[in-house]
């Protein structure tokens, strides 16, 4: 590759008013590292790695990188890794979503600032790909994304269990009773046994589906478990991979279409995914300014059918997924839903990857057809009304089909702390009918949670109570399941109608018809607007810089400023 001022360790000079004494200092203090002429001749191949002690599921990343790595070096490009913040699903308070921009800007800002030719992403966790992404089609340079894999499943007793759809439906009977101290601290010890992001649907293995089906990753990429040598084996191709990016320019913007983000959608419905995946979906799509809103999802959710097992809208987890071909094979089962056109990173279609998978005998165990799905259309559903103007969603397959279609009294919590309290008071007095409704939850408010999964009141719970209709401006993980309104926008702190809603207003959730009501008349509700006033702003930092400028979950909650244009 011929290599000019623009490319390789030439790329992004110091500024010293001298650009030859730039190049100059730049090749002293990598000698000092043991470079050599021949070294930056070679294309400069950056990796950024969000390995971490706090992301333990990050823990077995260093093999990923130095696998990475290893293929960079194959290729004849000279491999440069570097460090960004690492976002720990579970030691993050109060959310990971929270910093998830502040990751992508980072990224963003040192894929631009450090000399590289190609990036290669390596994430996992949750909102570390989608950070990612958002980065790689802002700075726009060749990119290609490795995660590191999802964990093999546990067992107690006989069953097998992971994390985390497993976590929280075996925490909830030890919530109601049912599991005594010595048996949930066995099973907390099953649950992650390995290395890995959640072997469930979750937002990690949802957001690794998602980005093979755009075509920003090797097919096979988002399921090969962490601890296999198939996970090594992607990842040193993905290094050769990202040297013939930087040969060949081959850029974001010129793999991704608005086909490519109908199409992870259509994945999406299929997989059971996470409702995270659509807000992370509509920050990317943004920043490539290609037109994607709720109205496509619900689109496409109404047409498209579940059709993989796997937990929590199924019963198998992602290694069950893996063995039976994974995303290629899914690609394949939905077949002429997809738009075939699609490029990827390798420089084949996605109808091209359809025609040459490998679908591996006894595959229709996990992957469900079309004439045969797991589940109707639906899956997922768009809802807008009186209480949503901006819309809201549902994860219809995980919710109960009982309560689908459903009219209660409303019983409402100004905060997360407040729902706490009350909600583990055996004494409130609430019915299987009530509708649980949490506000203040929101991406101005709070960073917007993974809180809408409310646990139900314990009086209830021990009562043998399992599900009830839940709302909030705020998220649930990937992992979980019940009968959930989520990303009610606008959220209450900015006033939002859920922020109105008084104990014992009635509320209508019909899902099929995608409706979310609020009755209580105009005229009242202009009352309480009247009296109502937002919540003050964080006092300083980057929950204040937060707050200010992000937009609501209709719109993917990124910054303002940080669309295609500023």
């Amino acid at each position: 590759m011929a290599l000019s001022d623009r490319s390789g360790i030439d790329r992004s000079l110091t500024a010293y008013g001298d650009p030859g004494f730039s190049r100059f200092i730049r090749r002293a203090f990598l000698a000092s590292a043991g470079f050599d002429e021949d070294d930056l001749a070679r294309p400069i191949i950056g990796i950024a790695d969000t390995s971490s002690d706090y992301t333990t599921c990050h823990r077995q990343m260093p093999e990923v990188v130095a696998a990475v790595k290893r293929g960079v070096l194959e290729a004849g490009g000279a491999p440069l890794a570097f460090p960004t913040s690492s976002l720990p699903e579970i030691l993050l308070s109060p959310t990971s979503m929270l910093y998830r921009n502040m990751l992508a800007m980072e990224t963003e800002e040192l894929i631009r600032a450090q000399p590289m030719d190609a990036v290669v992403l390596v994430g996992g966790c949750d909102k570390t790909v989608p950070a990612q992404l958002m980065a790689a089609v802002s700075a726009d340079l060749p990119a290609i994304s490795i995660v590191t894999g999802p964990m093999t499943a546990g067992h107690w007793r006989g069953e097998r269990i992971g994390a985390c759809t497993d976590c929280r439906r075996l925490w909830a009977e030890h919530r109601a009773g049912n599991l005594d101290d010595t048996e949930i601290d066995g099973i907390r010890d099953e649950l992650c046994p390995t290395a890995g992001t959640c072997m469930v649907m979750g937002t990690a293995s949802t957001m690794a589906c998602l980005t093979e089906a755009m075509g920003l990753s090797l097919p096979g990429a988002a399921s090969a478990p962490a601890p296999t040598g198939a996970r090594l084996r992607l990842a040193a191709e993905t290094g050769r991979c990202a040297v013939r990016l930087a040969e060949q320019q081959s850029r974001p913007s010129g793999v991704l279409s608005r086909a490519s983000f109908l199409n992870a959608l259509t994945v999406l419905v299929a997989l059971g995914g996470s409702t995270n995946a659509v807000i992370h979906l509509l920050a990317i799509a943004r920043r490539r300014g290609i037109p994607l809103d709720l109205a496509d999802v619900g689109d496409i959710a109404g047409r498209t059918p579940l059709l993989v097992d796997c937990r929590p809208a199924g019963t198998g987890y992602l290694e069950d997924f893996d063995r039976a071909g994974g995303v290629p094979s899914l690609l394949v089962a939905l077949g002429d839903l997809l738009d075939h056109d699609a490029l990827t990173v390798t420089g084949e279609t996605i109808g091209e990857r359809i025609t040459t998978a490998d679908r591996p005998a006894g595959w229709q165990s996990s992957i469900r057809s079309l004439e045969e799905p797991l589940g109707p259309a639906g899956g997922l559903a768009v809802l807008r009304g009186s209480l949503a103007p901006d819309g809201a969603l549902i994860k219809a397959a995980a919710a109960s089909p009982e309560l689908l279609v459903h009219r209660g009294p409303a019983l409402v919590f100004d905060s997360l702390g407040e729902a706490e309290e009350r909600l583990a008071d055996p004494h409130l007095e609430a019915t299987p009918a009530h509708v649980l409704v949490l506000r203040n939850a929101g991406p101005v408010a709070a960073g917007m949670p993974e809180a809408g999964s409310l646990p139900l009141p314990v009086g209830l719970a021990r009562a043998g109570v399992r599900d009830m209709l839940r709302v909030s401006d705020a998220r649930m993980s990937g992992t979980a399941y019940g009968t959930v309104v989520l990303h009610c926008a606008p959220e209450a702190a900015v006033g939002g109608p859920l922020g109105l809603v008084h104990d014992g207003d009635l509320i209508e959730l019909d899902a099929a018809a995608g409706r979310l009501e609020l009755h209580v008349d105009a005229a009242e509700l202009s009352r309480r607007r009247a009296e109502w006033s937002p919540p003050p702003l964080p006092p300083r930092g980057w929950r204040r810089l937060y707050a200010q400028h992000v937009q609501q979950a209709n719109l993917g909650c990124d910054l303002d400023f940080l669309g295609p244009e500023g």
